[in-house]
């Protein structure tokens, strides 16, 4: 059987030139891990139907969000803004706007916009139908 390119491959071989920050299409890797931020090794992914969320999520200056974890492997970049995450058990985490997060799974934590404009994140969730991928404690 014969494999053939996928198009966005045969697209980009087109374009690999000497002079790659002239190219039309860039690539770059913004995080591949096996660990979330705390340092903790993903978990497997659960069994079921798989279910992709992508939320943008707006957090006003000052304003803490409550106390949450999440069971399901989630990612995300600060587009703008400062954000201040802290676990149950101290371990913080400061970002400002273009930095990525890999979540922690099943650990209780928060979030603080420690900045003066609104944070805005956009966070992609790979969960499994009809299971929540937040739980408020």
């Amino acid at each position: 059987m014969k494999y053939l390119l996928p198009p966005l491959m045969v697209l980009l071989s087109f374009y690999s030139t000497a002079d790659e920050k002239h190219a039309p299409i860039s690539v770059e890797t913004i995080v591949k891990t096996t660990q979330s931020w705390n340092g903790n090794t993903l978990p497997a992914y659960p069994k079921g139907q798989p279910e992709i969320t992508i939320l943008k999520i707006a957090i006003a200056p000052g304003v803490t969000l409550p106390r949450h974890q999440h069971p399901v492997i989630n990612a995300g970049v600060l587009l703008k803004g400062e954000l201040l995450v802290t676990t149950k058990k101290g371990k913080k985490l400061k970002m400002t706007a273009g930095d990525p997060i890999t979540e922690v799974i099943d650990t209780w934590h928060y979030g603080v916009n420690t900045g003066t404009d609104t944070a805005e994140i956009m966070v992609f969730y790979a969960g499994i139908e009809n299971q929540p991928i937040t739980i408020k404690q």
